[in-house]
């Protein structure tokens, strides 16, 4: 490596790793041949909080169809308020699981070896970044999370509730996920309020299969949980788009980092995150889902494959 190469860490200087050291960073790279390729954060409190997040899910669908909409006496109400509601959650927990399951954009660890410098045939006085914490070399954006113990490339914020960090490969998904849970919060709103004059006028006979009070109560928990989701979803879903169109992560806002990079126009920023031409693609959770991602198989050695 040429003298003109200078290397910088992000909180403290730390030389190179030499090759023994790199020599034991592939090995144990490569102890993991075996593992699933599925990411996964093992993290106690964003576990907790997924759990939490897809009973609340199934608490407001149950509500919904049991309480409300089996006992109307409109047969099409129920059909189409049930079969929105019902898909529009399926959408929610589908882009949930997608956000939580997939890489935000990890950068490998233990790639700042001497052979990988020489190799990106840096110029004379370029400056680069090493992290001291996953012995990585960084991207422009990225940024160490303690959580997922990894650098990631643009680097939003690591949300407990998807229990992953949101980056520049699972963006698109909390977006979805944060949109679809303010969907169904607003329907299930709705829904209380139209339930609620039902029974009032009929003084609480025959509107639901329940009891008054048990009804009462399953409408009051519904109404809290939709109102608190509503709020919490619809400011993130706003926020997000905020920060797509002015090509600027949460991180980089709060520490008014100063763009070095170049910014994008907001169009250019939503068919980055989104991928293409606005189409349906864009609010599927499913499209390019490959089911062979989530079976086990090797992971090959010094790609770009790698599991936590």
């Amino acid at each position: 490596m040429s003298s003109g190469h200078r290397q910088r860490d992000v909180e403290q200087q730390r030389p190179l790793l030499d090759e023994e050291e790199a020599a034991v960073a592939a090995a144990a790279r490569s102890s993991h041949m075996e593992a699933k390729q599925v990411w996964f954060i093992q993290d106690g409190c964003g576990m907790v909080c997924a759990f939490i997040t897809w009973f609340l899910v199934f608490f407001a669908d149950f509500v919904v169809t049991f309480v409300m909409l089996l006992p109307s006496r409109s047969f099409w109400y129920a059909v189409v308020n049930g079969v929105v509601f019902n898909s529009l959650a399926v959408l929610a927990l589908a882009s949930h699981l997608r956000t939580m399951l997939t890489d935000p954009g990890a950068v490998p660890k233990g790639n700042a070896t001497k052979k990988y410098l020489e190799s990106l045939q840096l110029k004379p006085g370029e400056v680069i970044y090493k992290c001291p914490k996953c012995c990585s070399i960084k991207p422009e954006r990225a940024h160490h999370c303690s959580i997922c113990k990894r650098c990631i490339r643009k680097m939003d914020h690591h949300c407990p509730w998807v229990n992953n960090c949101v980056g520049e490969k699972n963006q698109r998904f909390f977006v979805l996920f944060t949109m679809y849970i303010a969907m169904i919060s607003s329907h299930a709103l709705a829904l209380c309020g139209y339930q609620f004059i039902t029974c009032v006028r009929v003084q609480w006979r025959e509107c639901s299969d329940f009891s008054p009070p048990v009804t009462m109560m399953l409408m009051i928990f519904l109404c809290m949980e939709g109102l608190l989701f509503f709020t919490f979803t619809a400011v993130m879903f706003s926020t997000q788009l905020h920060s797509i169109c002015n090509d600027e992560t949460e991180i980089e806002r709060l520490k008014n980092e100063k763009p070095t990079w170049e910014r994008q126009t907001r169009w250019a920023g939503l068919r980055s995150v989104f991928g293409g031409q606005p189409s349906l693609l864009w609010i599927n959770p499913f499209a390019g889902l490959r089911l062979s991602a989530l079976l086990p198989r090797r992971v090959r050695r010094g790609g770009a494959e790698f599991n936590v």
